[in-house]
């Protein structure tokens, strides 16, 4: 398993249009993914689960991964929330 913290950055934070992208990146890899906000952990492929955790601007999330490519998924979903999703 692999885990990271990020900041997200946009004013909005993860609301639909932002949410929409981080998890077609998610659906890019095979490992299981999970973020965190407050000790409540979702599935990281689910616009629901995204959405439920109301992250907006200026939270820290935890991204974790488990699978073959969890370092790249991680680190692929964490290089996307640091680019403000072009807000």
């Amino acid at each position: 398993m692999y885990a990271k913290d990020v900041l997200v950055q946009n004013k909005a934070g993860l609301h639909a249009r932002p949410a929409t992208f981080f998890i077609q990146k998610a659906n890019e890899y095979k490992s299981t993914i999970w973020v965190e906000k407050d000790e409540r952990r979702v599935n990281a492929k689910s616009l629901l689960g995204v959405l439920s955790l109301g992250i907006i601007g200026g939270t820290t999330v935890k991204i974790f991964a488990d699978g073959t490519d969890e370092t790249e998924a991680v680190e692929g979903l964490v290089a996307l929330v640091n680019t403000g999703f072009a807000e």
